[in-house]
């Protein structure tokens, strides 16, 4: 039937082969694309589509991005037969120098095949005297860029490159008085070269979750705004990071 347009008659017979209880139960699913928008904050989008070197979001997601957060592409130069070399950031130079983002310190991190980490997410800082949601909307909304006035000081901010692996990632906007929005989209590694090899920048009140999405380990390195700090550490809907022991094993280890 590929190509064809089915008729209803069509679509009748199609199943007539099958039990009536599961004809009334059958779906089918819809190839139709959705827009960009829509997909970005539901089934999710390639990191290549969102990518951009200017300031902001890409033109058109203006209503569906969450302030802050910053996804630019990073070349990887392949060395065949070697490997392949990528760059980070430079003090000077790039999306990290643009938004005067530098970070206090630098950490990697692995994740193995078929694991995920949990959503957590870092404390804002707000002035004393001052309500969060004004405080939002003057640093985001009023006056998107004036970089200068967010304290990367006070308040741990990420800036997430990966080395090795597809990762599927997702954030949701949780800050007092910003429309709730979510992204999700496919972040590639460097070894695999292409559109999706980005640089990710997280605000503070910002969640963020992570998965693998290939059989293979990754690899990250990340810069934070601050230095570790334990208290800074919330974390939403994490369970998916605990190795649940089967009941059996429950049972037999908690015997008296």
């Amino acid at each position: 039937m590929e190509g064809k347009t089915m008729n209803a008659d069509d679509q009748q017979n199609l199943w007539q082969g099958l039990r009536p209880s599961a004809r009334e139960s059958l779906q089918t699913r819809d190839y139709a694309k959705a827009d960009l928008a829509t997909r970005l904050a539901t089934s999710g989008v390639e990191a290549a589509e969102l990518a951009t070197q200017q300031a902001g979001p890409k033109a058109g997601l203006e209503e569906v991005w969450i302030p802050g957060v910053e996804i630019f592409h990073r070349p990887v130069y392949q060395q065949r037969h070697r490997g392949w070399f990528a760059e980070f950031s430079r003090e000077k130079e790039g999306r990290l120098n643009d938004i005067g983002l530098w970070p206090q310190q630098w950490a990697t991190a692995t994740m193995f095949a078929n694991t995920a980490k949990g959503f957590h997410i870092h404390p804002p800082s707000i002035p004393e005297g001052t309500a969060a949601a004004d405080w939002f909307q003057k640093l985001y909304v009023d006056e998107p860029q004036s970089y200068d006035a967010r304290p990367y000081d006070r308040e741990q901010w990420d800036a997430m490159f990966f080395v090795q692996g597809t990762i599927e990632f997702f954030l949701v906007e949780e800050r007092i008085g910003m429309p709730r929005r979510v992204m999700r989209f496919i972040i590639e590694g460097d070894n695999r070269p292409g559109g999706s090899n980005i640089g990710l920048v997280i605000p503070s009140g910002v969640a963020h979750a992570l998965r693998c999405a290939s059989s293979e380990n990754v690899i990250m390195v990340y810069g934070t705004s601050t230095s570790f700090e334990p208290a800074f550490e919330g974390r939403l809907a994490s369970e998916v990071e605990e190795c649940l022991l089967p009941e059996d094993w429950k049972a037999y280890i908690n015997q008296d």
